[in-house]
């Protein structure tokens, strides 16, 4: 049974670090992503904090695979804005491949913030956020099967 966004923002976050430890990397996506932030991960709030930021602040990811790029969905009305760069690199979570969404050269706003990805199910990527090297929340994105994954 593939895993959905429902079972991630039921885990623990040792169990989402497993998860991610435990995937490749995966393909770099192209296109629209719907983004879904996991904040207290494991708990009953979960699930709503993760609707209010969908609303009010960061609704997904739209990468353009062939300029290695994207742009964020944020504010209620998904403006397109805050660049990163896109490329596959070690994750500063176990070494291993994973994508890097990279905004140190790109975003005044989030320069200090890299993303990391990898591929947990068919058109669903989990992601680390890092301000400078401190973890800070997880992510999902979720990507119609014709793109991304």
């Amino acid at each position: 049974m593939a895993i959905t966004v429902n079972d991630l923002l039921k885990m623990s976050q040792a169990e989402l670090d497993a998860l991610f430890t435990s995937s490749e990397a995966g393909p770099i996506p192209d296109g629209q992503g719907d983004g879904t932030a996991i904040v207290a991960p494991g708990t009953a709030f979960s699930a709503e904090i993760a609707k209010l930021v969908n609303v009010f602040a960061w609704q997904g990811k739209v990468f353009d695979a062939a300029k290695g790029v994207l742009r964020n969905r944020i504010g209620a009305f998904g403006m397109n804005a805050i660049i990163a760069r896109v490329y596959k690199e070690a994750s500063w979570l176990d070494g291993k491949e994973c994508i890097v969404l990279d905004y140190s050269e790109t975003s005044l706003v989030a320069q200090w913030i890299r993303d990391e990805i990898r591929l947990v199910a068919p058109g669903l990527y989990l992601g680390k956020v890092y301000w400078n090297k401190a973890r800070l929340i997880d992510f999902a994105l979720t990507f119609p099967s014709s793109s991304g994954a």
